[in-house]
């Protein structure tokens, strides 16, 4: 009798590993009302109970993949605004990091950085996430020199405020973009540039608007 083949059990981290990446992508196809717990299972080659163990409920997961893109956006802020160069070097060089990832991580642009679920509890989820970016930004953006130029000083409330500025316009414009499918990365990281830093570089400089 030929022996039979028996499947490796994976460490409980890299289960939950392979449930993640198929909830990222299931939710970015289907949203969050049309993605299953049956269909990560599936396409993460576990069981449903095996998701359960690791997730409480589809909220507990959801709320997961908001937290991890939430931190691999801000590590990647993080790496490629750090460094000796010059600003005009460092914030390109960033923003061209940001629409890669936004590029390969449908998540996201459909679901990260909008929430259509039309569920409060989901939806406070999202604001409070969001809201953790947003302090999370403005500690990156604070270390800029010059940055007290924007909004009259260096304040918490005055770097958060910058940081939302520059969150959404970005987060508009990854929405924009993955309903534009065709418009080339290039073409989105030079709007961004031009749109975001180039304004911040003049205000850097000393010129801005103030209220009389």
């Amino acid at each position: 009798m030929s022996k039979k083949t028996q499947r490796r059990r994976l460490p409980k981290a890299e289960r939950r590993e392979l449930i993640e990446l198929a909830a990222l992508d299931v939710v970015a196809a289907r949203g969050y009302h049309g993605a299953t717990i049956a269909e990560i299972a599936e396409r993460s080659g576990v069981s449903v109970p095996v998701v359960y163990d690791h997730f409480d409920s589809k909220r507990a997961l959801h709320r997961r993949l908001l937290e991890r893109t939430r931190g691999e956006l801000l590590d990647m802020w993080r790496v490629h605004l750090a460094g000796d160069e010059p600003a005009e070097v460092r914030i390109p060089r960033a923003l061209d990091a940001w629409a890669r990832y936004v590029e390969g991580h449908p998540f996201a642009a459909r679901a990260f950085l909008r929430d259509f679920s039309g569920d409060p509890e989901v939806e406070a989820d999202h604001r409070e996430v969001q809201d953790q970016a947003r302090a999370a930004l403005a500690v990156i953006l604070g270390q800029e020199p010059g940055v007290e130029n924007i909004a009259g000083d260096a304040g918490t409330q005055s770097l958060e405020m910058a940081a939302e500025v520059m969150r959404a316009g970005l987060s508009g414009l990854a929405v924009w973009w993955s309903d534009h499918p065709e418009v080339p990365r290039e073409q989105i990281v030079q709007t961004a540039v031009n749109t975001i830093w180039i304004g911040f570089e003049r205000v850097r400089r000393g010129e801005g608007w103030a209220p009389a």
